[in-house]
């Protein structure tokens, strides 16, 4: 890795940020070593015609289409990745590959989030059903359960992929025992755990992480917690919020709107117009500033609908409609 074009400190400075200022400085010096050193993001800039000099607001960065991570190696000059993600698919259909030298600051990303948001890891007993991921390489979902079912520090925490007979026993015993847990799983699965095994929960959440990868048919986000609330007996299901081809997450803890770490941003794009912001509040193509993205592209423009609030909350309202069904931690609104 040539210290010249990454140096180590600056794996450290997303998680220094401390204020929006910060983050622009951050996201503009990102900008300038992209445009420069990653090949297919300078092709790209240059082709819309973005003179790097004359960018100096995050307003002006171009976002790279997340469609290119499926056909080209998206990654700095001089770097090569000791870990890549890819992405699930249909079958016959391309899936994204994303290219990580660093797997520790992937590990680093989610384990701060997650942690600002439920505590630490240790607190829980974190048992994830995912099926279908588990049954292929290169999941970052995956490695992101099994990271947190490491530092949970639970002997029963744990990995599940088809045996619901026995997770269900398992979740029966810690409500007896009242112990805090986390039930994370795809909506596919949760919806079979639902009518296998309806139960009350008072000890455990239940998060969705989207996507029926063909297994059901889709359904309205809403739809779904609906029958999961009404299944288990809780007031609200949690979701998270990530793909393939970043490295970090945001969570929503029931109230439908996902909430960032301080070293993401999401802002929308004009739904006619891919160049052009949306209004604050409007519906538009959801583009995300993800800062640990150091290596690949920092500046993503995913094919997700969205609407993001003054806070700096979003949704996510649904996918355009020319794009594939394939498990990217979202469901049709």
């Amino acid at each position: 890795m040539p210290l010249s074009i990454v140096p180590s400190s600056l794996l450290e400075e997303p998680f220094r940020l401390r204020s929006a200022k910060d983050f622009d400085a951050l996201a503009i010096r990102l900008f300038r070593l992209h445009a420069l050193s990653n090949p297919v993001y300078r092709e790209y800039v240059q082709a819309l015609g973005v003179e790097v000099a004359a960018v100096r607001t995050v307003d002006h960065i171009p976002f790279l289409p997340i469609g290119l991570f499926r056909n080209r190696k998206v990654l700095l000059d001089g770097l090569e990745a000791t870990l890549q993600f890819t992405s699930s698919g249909t079958t016959g259909s391309i899936t994204s590959t994303h290219y990580v030298p660093w797997p520790e600051l992937y590990e680093r990303s989610f384990l701060s989030s997650f942690s600002a948001e439920y505590g630490l890891p240790s607190r829980w007993r974190v048992l994830a059903l995912l099926p279908a991921y588990l049954e292929r390489p290169g999941s970052s979902l995956v490695y992101m359960a099994e990271k947190l079912i490491a530092q949970s520090g639970d002997a029963r925490s744990g990995t599940w992929l088809h045996d619901l007979d026995g997770l269900a026993q398992l979740l029966r015993e810690g409500e007896d025992d009242g112990v805090q847990t986390l039930l994370l799983g795809v909506p596919f699965a949760l919806l079979d755990l639902a009518e296998k095994h309806p139960m009350p929960f008072e000890h455990t959440i239940i998060m969705e992480t989207g996507g029926m990868k063909g297994r059901r048919p889709e359904m309205v986000r809403a739809e779904l917690h609906e029958v999961l609330k009404k299944a288990f007996s809780v007031d609200r299901i949690h979701s998270e919020y990530g793909m393939t081809e970043l490295l970090s997450q945001a969570w929503s803890q029931g109230d439908g709107l996902y909430r960032c770490p301080p070293w993401i941003r999401v802002l929308t794009r004009d739904v006619n117009d891919p160049l052009a912001r949306a209004n604050a509040g409007r519906t538009g193509g959801i583009n995300i500033i993800d800062l640990c993205n150091i290596a690949s592209c920092p500046f993503i423009s995913t094919q997700d609908l969205g609407r993001v609030h003054a806070d700096g909350s979003f949704e996510v309202l649904g996918r355009f409609d020319n794009s594939d069904l394939r498990g990217c931690n979202l469901l049709v609104e």
